[in-house]
């Protein structure tokens, strides 16, 4: 079993509290992010759950595709077990550092398009810039 938080012990839902809704497979137990199936095990018995909402940039790169002015582009790990592509936004694009901390933008709607994460430390660290 590659995850054992199961959707009773997940953080409470509450209107306008950050966090990003994930899938839990009653399978298995695996933890995907907007799938279908169980990339695991392919069912598609899968609890939708709130994560905690903190994450940390495994990845992070400038990008200057579709639009005239640079965003940054990352691949974040939150502590539920998965990794996924976002945006993280509030800082300038080249100050989003790997082993940042990340938490999702409140009153975001989550179901539009790429999710939108900030910096935990918005000003960035001293030996980073």
């Amino acid at each position: 079993m590659s995850h054992s938080v199961s959707a009773s012990k997940a953080a409470p839902t509450a209107p306008g509290e950050a966090g990003l809704i994930y899938q839990l497979c009653r399978w298995c137990g695996t933890a995907s992010f907007r799938r279908l199936l169980c990339p695991v095990c392919a069912s598609s018995d899968l609890d939708s759950v709130r994560s905690h909402g903190l994450g940390v940039v495994v990845r992070s790169s400038v990008v200057h595709r579709y639009t005239e002015a640079a965003r940054n582009e990352s691949l974040v790990w939150l502590p539920e077990g998965f990794v996924f592509r976002c945006q993280v936004v509030g800082a300038a694009p080249h100050l989003v550092y790997v082993g940042a901390r990340v938490r999702p933008v409140t009153g975001a709607d989550p179901d539009s398009g790429e999710p939108l994460l900030e910096l935990c430390d918005p000003v960035g660290r001293a030996d980073r810039q």
